[in-house]
């Protein structure tokens, strides 16, 4: 009776399985960084487009939510798009991680 470490694992298939499993997380990590997200705030008046990298894109305004005399609503109606972007962005990219990686990246391992 032969014993193998590792509990019969064959280190070449699964250094293998690990380039793959890097691979893809790399591949989809990068087509999700190029991916647009929309986020709004103020029932639509304030819209905000990010990428999964995290770089907004643009901004668009409503004419009616731009008052001189409120520009504190105006910033925080801004402040609260780009939050909900950004994390609809961090969402998606945990959402597309995780099906690359069944749900290992949270197990410490490197580029996971």
């Amino acid at each position: 009776m032969t014993r193998r470490g590792g509990m019969g694992m064959n280190p070449a298939k699964l250094l293998r399985q690990v380039q793959k499993m890097q691979a893809d997380v790399e591949r989809v990590q990068a087509e999700t960084e190029r991916e647009v997200i929309t986020a709004t705030a103020g029932g639509g008046a304030v819209e905000v487009a990010i990428t999964g990298g995290m770089e907004v894109r643009s901004i668009t305004l409503q004419p009616e939510v731009v008052d001189p005399e409120d520009m504190e609503m105006l910033q925080d109606l801004i402040m609260a798009a780009v939050n909900e972007a950004i994390q609809k962005a961090r969402n998606l990219m945990a959402e597309r991680m995780s099906s690359v990686t069944g749900g290992l990246g949270g197990m410490g391992l490197p580029g996971l």
